[in-house]
């Protein structure tokens, strides 16, 4: 049996992260791609960053074929602090998403690097 950490551990030896810094000229460049914050829906409401939808991490494998059907697509997710978009971001790909990131450090991060949420 694995532990937390070792899945953590397993998952980050697959998933790509992009940092704040890259997220930030994605968005000014109008790069096309999508942000989707996995957080749940109280955390949602108390902000986000600007353009991302919401999938709760409950529901994304459920419901990212429509909202992104094309498998060629490129996804940034984001949580709290890096953790469950990490998770989400090694199931996405299992589905056969091939450009699926974690955002590093999440929303907090973002948010530690000055950039601003729509609330």
């Amino acid at each position: 049996m694995k532990t937390f950490s070792e899945i953590i551990q397993a998952a980050s030896k697959e998933v790509k992260e992009i940092d704040v810094y890259q997220l930030k000229d994605f968005l000014d460049s109008n790069h096309d791609f999508y942000l989707i914050d996995i957080r749940e829906d109280r955390e949602w409401v108390n902000g986000k960053i600007n353009s991302a939808i919401h999938l709760g991490r409950g529901i994304l494998e459920k419901e990212i074929e429509s909202n992104c059907g094309n498998r060629d697509s490129e996804i940034i997710l984001y949580c709290a602090g890096g953790v469950r978009s990490i998770l989400a971001a090694k199931s996405l790909q299992e589905m056969g998403y091939k450009k699926v990131f974690s955002l590093a450090g999440g929303i907090g991060q973002w948010i530690n690097a000055g950039f601003s949420i729509q609330e």
